[in-house]
């Protein structure tokens, strides 16, 4: 691209970092210091805001940039994401959005609090919401790193090193400034410029192919180099029985691993009532719908306009297929058309990465702050504000965010939030089903469903490829691969199951039909909700 090209999509991105701060300089002017302005933003969003910031917290990098470049590279095994993520809300929908809303006020650990006892439960799920939330955060600063070395022309580390730098600077300062409700317009604002312009790219791509769906998946094919292959399954998770298990550990990790997002849970709480949860999760569910099924098109559109060739060479993991497709579509690097488009899809897919950023730091900052700080500290001690934690949190996160994500920067975004997805749905998962619906469950059964899920998943994460032992990995150079699958939810998930169940019937404590039958009636009517 040229230095003019270069300029005119730093510009656009400029204006939203320039809009989005304004958000959070208004907002900021309102009183943020009660917890619940903080962490719920009042609770005053309609269903219809909340749903699109749902949306916009859900439709990450990772659905952008990760999903569409598997498809793109890998034809019909990169479909898994679209189809986990799509049924993953129908998990969310019946089970968990309703249920949370009445129950908590804040946190994953207060649904569970509700009827354990307090401290060991909310340092579990403190630590596990705190994790889950890094580990998703990497993936989105992988992100920011690959888009901008295509921005500038740039594929050095420093280029890179810069960009993650800034986006966490930036996610730092609309936490600690804005809060829930800041962060929440920013969703918002995001939401509606993600589905713009995946919808005008989508037309574009149909376009192209005279609306000739059949064409646009033949062309695919035979640019792919694979053939048929391409329009089939296994030709990335076909090449052996290690292989197919991935695939179903994938599939399990995304579709159960979105009921056990910390960011997602505390949007709930946002709304006045569990009705209203209701309703923007219905609202969510038409728009990130829509919102995927248009990512398969462009993944197709990419492979067959492009070609996965041009996608490697650009990023080895796929996560430019979507820029380089609009800078096709518009007519090719010197053209004005391409230059426009490729600069509003750049500048789109950074906002989606702040955007998504900013609620995965606060919804961590708020697990630091309301569950780990006021177990730990004290009673005798200098007591501070929760919300002047969570705002110290931010930065903390913020940093230890930025330097794995320097660390995993040449992997796919995709594969990443696949392995938060999986650690969610260990660790978080059947504490919070358990919690709802097991009338015997006890603490000593939270406690170990949270670290008996949690352990494994970390732990097997670290023996996997993903980390050693195959030249993709984050440590090429060394090899300490014992566990063959590159996620770890297949084996993960039975065992935070597993943990629970025994952590209780083991537990010397009698389980407390009192509180069990206040949080059922809760849970279910609304009666006492905050």
């Amino acid at each position: 691209m040229s230095a003019d090209h270069q300029t005119l999509a730093l510009l656009l991105f400029s204006v939203f970092v320039a809009v989005t701060l304004g958000i959070t300089t208004w907002v900021s002017r309102h009183r943020q210091g009660s917890a619940e302005e903080f962490y719920a933003g009042g609770r005053l969003f309609s269903p219809m805001e909340n749903g699109f910031a749902i949306a916009g917290d859900y439709m990450s990098a990772a659905s952008f940039l990760g999903v569409t470049g598997l498809i793109a590279l890998f034809g019909y095994d990169g479909l898994l994401y679209v189809v986990g993520f799509l049924v993953a809300w129908l998990v969310v929908l019946f089970l968990v959005a309703e249920l949370v809303r009445n129950c908590g006020r804040f946190t994953l650990a207060d649904v569970v609090a509700a009827r354990m006892r307090e401290r060991p439960v909310r340092i579990a799920a403190g630590t596990s919401s705190v994790t889950v939330s890094v580990l998703y955060l990497v993936a989105q600063m992988v992100g920011a790193g690959s888009l901008v070395a295509l921005l500038l022309g740039r594929t050095g580390e420093a280029a890179q090193a810069w960009t993650v730098i800034g986006v966490g600077a930036l996610m730092v300062i609309y936490v600690s400034l804005g809060g829930m409700r800041a962060t929440t317009w920013i969703q918002i604002v995001k939401a509606v410029l993600l589905l713009g312009g995946t919808v005008v790219l989508t037309a574009l791509v149909m376009v192209r192919f005279h609306g000739d769906l059949d064409r646009l998946l033949l062309t695919a094919a035979e640019r792919s180099g694979h053939g048929d292959a391409f329009l089939a399954p296994g030709l990335r998770y076909g090449g052996g029985w290690t292989a197919r298990l991935d695939f179903i550990s994938l599939g399990l990790a995304l579709v159960l691993g979105t009921a056990g997002l910390p960011h997602i849970l505390s949007r709930f709480y946002t709304v006045p009532t569990a009705r209203a949860a209701r309703r923007s999760v219905i609202w969510s569910i038409g728009l990130i719908g829509g919102f995927y099924l248009m990512t398969i098109v462009l993944g197709f559109g990419a492979a067959a306009v492009v070609g996965p060739d041009a996608v490697r060479g650009s990023n080895a993991a796929g996560n430019t297929a979507v820029p380089l497709l609009a800078l096709d579509l518009g007519g090719g690097p010197d053209s004005t058309a391409g230059t426009v488009l490729f600069a509003v899809v750049a500048a789109v897919a950074f906002a989606t990465i702040l955007a998504v950023v900013a609620g995965i730091t606060l919804a961590s900052s708020a697990s630091v702050a309301h569950d780990l700080y006021a177990s730990l500290r004290r009673p005798g001690g200098r007591q501070r504000s929760e919300v002047t934690v969570a705002r110290v949190a931010a930065v903390g996160i913020g940093v230890v965010a930025i330097a794995l994500g320097l660390l995993a920067r040449d992997l796919n975004v995709a594969f990443l939030v696949g392995l938060a997805f999986a650690v969610a749905a260990s660790a978080n998962l059947p504490v919070l089903l358990y919690s709802l619906f097991w009338r015997a469950f006890t603490t000593r059964g939270a406690v170990w469903a949270v670290y008996g899920g949690l352990l494994p998943a970390l732990v097997l994460v670290v023996l996997s490829p993903v980390v050693s032992g195959s030249p993709d990995s984050l440590f090429p150079g060394a090899d300490f691969q014992f566990f063959p699958l590159q996620n770890p939810g297949i084996v993960s998930i039975p065992l935070g199951f597993l943990a629970g169940w025994l952590g209780t019937v083991i537990s010397p404590e009698l389980p407390d039909a009192a509180k069990h039958a206040e949080t059922e009636v809760r849970s279910l009517t609304g009666a006492g909700a905050v």
